[in-house]
């Protein structure tokens, strides 16, 4: 039996001093896993357990450049994080076993339509349509993890148009990487090609068209993009 159409070319992210590519599954991103962002937004840390959701794979621009702004929204807020990608899976994983699946890290950006998920919260829907559209994510190359120093303590900076905005330490994720990882396995089955996007420190704010975004996170990576 045939397809009525062809199937999608998977998204792939460039893995750093290598010629091969890393084929993206499946996005999942963490919210409210820094305290202080947590406060900024309104809510409580100490009673925050992971907030999980996901973005389409195909919303991925990868790399420097172009971001496009996305339409249905006059406050779109830029995020920088920690990005983790996987080349193995599993169930009720361990920590060995999740960090054995780790295949290295990236910088990446969160694009929030924040007008669109005050107005969603405040009906109590679901904020999906907030957090994933067109160019809803963008991720710089992937390191892989013997070469990407200790990114679970390490800075965390982003720019816009030069200015700093956020500057803060991955040490302080309520959730740190591992301890995501193994959480998201007692509720689904990771697979090899997925990433988590690790949540974002205080520091979040509005962007417009013509806006260059730097994401710096030391010893792993770097990304600058510009929406467009």
């Amino acid at each position: 039996m045939g397809l009525i159409f062809p199937a999608a070319e998977p998204t792939t992210i460039p893995i750093t001093n290598s010629d091969e590519r890393f084929a993206v599954n499946r996005i999942f991103c963490i919210g409210k896993n820094y305290a202080e962002h947590v406060r900024e937004m309104g809510s409580d840390p100490s009673d925050t357990p992971p907030c999980i959701f996901m973005k389409p794979s195909d919303c991925l621009v990868v790399g420097d450049g172009d971001l496009p702004y996305p339409s249905a929204t006059d406050d779109l807020h830029y995020e920088g994080e920690l990005v983790v990608a996987l080349s193995r899976g599993g169930k009720d994983m361990d920590r060995a076993a999740v960090e054995e699946a780790i295949f290295g890290y990236a910088a990446g950006l969160d694009m929030t339509r924040r007008d669109v998920q005050a107005g969603l919260k405040e009906r109590r829907l679901p904020w999906d349509m907030a957090k994933s559209f067109d160019g809803c994510a963008a991720v710089s190359p992937i390191k892989p993890k013997l070469d990407a120093g200790n990114p679970h303590e390490t800075n965390l900076k982003l720019s816009v148009n030069g200015k700093v905005r956020q500057d803060d330490t991955t040490a302080k994720m309520i959730w740190p990487v591992v301890d995501a990882l193994v959480y998201l396995s007692s509720l689904i089955e990771l697979k090899p090609g997925d990433i988590l996007f690790t949540g974002t420190p205080e520091g979040v704010g509005q962007v417009v068209r013509g806006d260059q975004m730097d994401v710096v996170i030391a010893d792993v990576a770097e990304l600058s993009v510009t929406l467009k």
